[in-house]
């Protein structure tokens, strides 16, 4: 027999490494050859009431987009973007995946939007697991090679297939640090966020981390 939501909130507030929460986080981008930041990409994403789906262009198998969060703590998440700050410095060539300012929805929220854990398998043994409409759950993962290591279940990825369009009531917002939240403030330098008051919580991360 199954629990309920209430109990189900109640053992996961008992679990350190575990959260009820699933977390989207936005970076820099290049649009007509303009070069967006992570606050302007969060703005149109509230603004549009949609995150958009990534096609097979990138990580994602099959012909379906799909929308990746990932289900960590928020300490977790400071410390997955912290890691990836470090490493683009060593590395700086190194893909940008994405920065510690975004969106975070209730788990239950993006489950019945159809938002599902994704399986964690070589990509060609996950296609005869799943059926074809549902590739794009597969996340490639192979430890066969010692100097070529595929995994990514640090994220602990969820995945909603195309594009995830939210009430804005479900959101609450993430910025890395206080300048970012005041920036958020003035929407366009001038008006205030008109979002302020219909989102549901605001956080800033590094009060987190640091």
């Amino acid at each position: 027999m199954g629990y309920n939501i209430k109990k189900w909130k109640e053992r996961l507030a008992e679990r350190s490494d575990l959260s009820s929460q699933v977390i989207h986080l936005t970076k820099e981008s290049h649009f007509d050859s303009k070069k967006l930041s992570a606050i302007t990409n969060l703005k149109k994403i509230i603004s549009e009431r949609t995150i958009e789906g990534s096609d097979n262009k990138g990580f994602v198998v099959g012909t379906k987009s799909a929308v990746c969060f990932q289900d960590a703590p928020l300490y977790a998440a400071c410390q997955n973007t912290y890691f990836e700050q470090k490493y683009r410095r060593i590395n700086p060539k190194a893909k940008i995946r994405y920065s510690p300012i975004g969106i975070m929805f209730p788990k239950e929220y993006l489950y019945e939007k159809g938002g599902r854990p994704v399986l964690y398998e070589k990509t060609s043994v996950a296609k005869k697991i799943l059926p074809k409409e549902e590739w794009w759950r597969i996340v490639n993962f192979d430890m066969s090679d010692e100097d070529n290591v595929i995994d990514w279940t640090h994220e602990r990825e969820w995945r909603c297939p195309g594009d995830f369009k939210f009430d804005i009531s479900q959101a609450t917002l993430l910025f890395v640090k206080t300048s970012n939240y005041k920036s958020f403030l003035t929407w366009d330098g001038k008006q205030k966020s008109p979002v302020l008051d219909k989102v549901k919580s605001l956080v800033v991360l590094s009060d987190i981390l640091y």
